[in-house]
């Protein structure tokens, strides 16, 4: 089986374990069916995710020109605490800044490399975790904008890492943490204007479960502009990242905008 097209983040769908596709313009792929089988991955070229243009990609899916340019990828985006909408005022284009940052948002704990704080929409409830490679989260807070997330980020960064170490995430590498008695300590380290927003009554801890039949010993990220072909079994898929035998693992998510032919065997 041969599939073309131009990678982007692969959606999920919760499950025991989580269901992970790969969506090209004209046929997708479910991934959990692939493992354990030998596939190949070859790079073609580049298709920004913005303007559809055969240009090389800059950042996130997006050439150069779009990157700077276009409102999905403003700084508030990676900045929480930098957004504005609430205020009435533009960064790129005020009426999608605003329906993005004025909704409901979660600051929540996730467990994956280590505990760490995060920022996502509602909506984004549980994509956001299982694109971490989260085995646990918990909801600290839900405020109404972007703006107040952010700044609770901000406050607890003192506390906890806000990225996840890939490596030890990917090697299955962490200590079990009780995520109800983390969410306790953060109730002193809030915002004023974010403490009417913290409960302690709601403390439901999601877990997920990845398709991954072993876990690496040590692991090599696949560069496609180095490497543009490469061929491997499949053991596993976590996070937004595939899993070959050989510890080799694919970042899909950094390498969204190029333009990869997928071989099944």
């Amino acid at each position: 089986m041969t599939y073309e097209g131009v990678l982007s983040k692969m959606p999920t769908e919760i499950g025991n374990p989580i269901q992970y596709y790969l969506v090209f313009e004209s046929s997708f792929l479910n991934i959990n069916q692939l493992l354990n089988k030998e596939i190949s991955i070859q790079f073609l070229g580049y298709q920004c995710l913005n303007c559809g243009k055969k240009k090389k990609i800059f950042r996130q899916g997006f050439c150069y020109d779009c990157f700077y340019s276009s409102p999905a990828v403003g700084d508030w985006i990676m900045k929480p605490e930098l957004s504005t909408a609430h205020l009435g005022i533009e960064d790129r284009d005020l009426a999608y800044e605003q329906k993005v940052q004025l909704q409901p948002h979660i600051v929540y704990l996730a467990l994956s490399s280590e505990v760490k704080v995060g920022v996502t929409r509602k909506t984004q409830m549980p994509t956001r975790w299982i694109d971490q490679g989260a085995e646990e989260a918990i909801v600290i807070v839900e405020v109404p904008n972007r703006y107040l997330a952010g700044i609770t980020e901000v406050a607890l960064k003192n506390h906890f890492a806000d990225k996840t170490n890939w490596r030890k995430m990917l090697t299955n590498t962490y200590d079990a943490v009780d995520l109800v008695q983390e969410k306790a300590k953060v109730q002193a380290w809030l915002p004023d204007e974010v403490r009417e927003f913290y409960s302690l009554d709601k403390n439901e801890i999601i877990a997920m479960h990845y398709p991954v039949a072993a876990y690496p010993a040590k692991v090599n990220s696949l560069n496609l502009d180095k490497t543009p072909f490469y061929q491997g079994q499949l053991i596993g898929v976590k996070g937004q990242y595939l899993l070959f035998a050989d510890g080799t693992v694919f970042n899909v998510r950094s390498y969204e905008g190029y333009v990869v032919k997928i071989e099944v065997q």
